[in-house]
Order: C-alpha cells, then structure tokens, then sequence
C-alpha cells in the first residue's frame, strides 16, 4: 500500500523551476513531513521540512532557491524549486513522520518512492 505519493518531478534547463508535491493520502495530518534527495552514487540527503504547524526548515545549499509550503486540508506538502542547477538532478523523497488517521497515531516515518529531478547544463 502507497501511503506517501509524490508528483511533479521531471526535466528542465538550468535556471528553471519545477514544483513537487507530497500527499499522504488517508490521513489527517503528519506531524513533520520533509524531503530529500539523492544523487546519483551519493548518499540521501535532507532538503527541506515542515512541522504540522508551518515551521520549515530547509538545507543550505537550497537555501533561498527552494520553499516548502503545506496544505493543511489536503495533508500536503509543496517544494517550489527555482534557480535549478546542474546538481539539483537528483531523486526527490517525501518523508512523512508521525501521522494520524481514524484517531491512530502512527509515529513512524513513511517514504515515498521519489521523483525524479533533472537539470540539464
């Protein structure tokens, strides 16, 4: 069973922008829902988060090129990616951590099977 599904990966030149989203379909909120990436032949890496309660966090290298935003309603999150670069090309995850369904809490992460990312010079 998919429980963390992720869209809006594909192609683009450098200097471009491309816009992910993460659901998590089924349940009412996540606590802390993030993503990463991973190059390839490197390890996976943190890129940004944000708390049930809006409070991001995002990696320096993205830093000011990449906002998170959530979307409380539908239980999702959104990666606007601008200024790409080259070395943006990566697989992109979405991590979901502590969420609720049908008055369960379930405090465990679930990922989602990624999308590609990539940025051609």
């Amino acid at each position: 069973v998919v429980q963390v599904v992720e869209s809006g990966g594909g192609s683009v030149q450098a200097g471009g922008s491309l816009r992910l989203s993460c659901v998590v379909p089924g349940y009412n909120y996540c606590n802390v829902m993030s993503w990463y990436r991973q190059g390839p032949g490197k390890e996976r890496n943190f890129v940004s988060s944000i708390t049930r309660f809006g409070l991001p966090s995002t990696a320096p290298l993205v830093k000011g090129r990449f906002t998170i935003s959530q979307d409380n309603a539908k239980n999702s999150v959104n990666l606007q990616m601008n200024s790409l670069k080259f070395e943006d090309t990566a697989m992109y995850y979405c991590k979901a951590t502590g969420c609720e369904r049908s008055g369960v809490f379930e405090p465990g992460e679930k990922w989602g099977q990624g999308t590609q990312v990539t940025v051609s010079s």
